[in-house]
């Protein structure tokens, strides 16, 4: 299955210079825990999670309607083509234990993401145990309960 099929082509983003105040809000309108930073062309610079907004900003005092998202960012992130196997992108979300990969055209602008979930809703096509293994790979649990007694 080619990532074209599996991903979700409406995804917003947001410039290196929006406030993070701004980018929370978007999250919320949008329903995502996740926005790609993009440049003036469109392609991907960096990746902002609620995660990054509470661990990187609340939790280090940062004024969020004063703080721009480059400031938070993840940079160097992986990115996929639209053409590429799924099989390639699982693994490569399983490498680098990420749950998210934004997907780009041939000119690198972004055009869509692939996440955990968009693999959990092809399940069926890509394969369970492929899905599973995927899964456990990006949470480094190899299938073991953390908290059990």
């Amino acid at each position: 299955m080619k990532v074209k099929d599996c991903m979700c082509d409406t995804v917003c983003c947001v410039k290196s210079d929006s406030k993070l105040s701004d980018v929370a809000k978007l999250m919320c309108t949008n329903h995502t825990g996740c926005i790609p930073v993009c440049n003036e062309s469109n392609c991907v610079v960096g990746l902002v999670t609620d995660r990054d907004i509470v661990l990187r900003a609340v939790a280090c005092n940062k004024d969020a309607t004063q703080t721009p998202v480059s400031e938070i960012m993840t940079c160097n992130v992986c990115t996929c083509k639209e053409d590429d196997e799924m099989y390639n992108v699982e693994n490569q979300m399983a490498e680098n234990q990420v749950r998210r990969v934004p997907v780009c055209d041939c000119d690198n602008h972004l055009v869509g993401m692939v996440t955990v979930g968009d693999l959990a809703n092809k399940c069926n096509q890509l394969g369970k145990e492929e899905v599973c293994t995927t899964i456990e790979n990006i949470c480094n649990c190899k299938g073991e309960t953390k908290n059990a007694e």
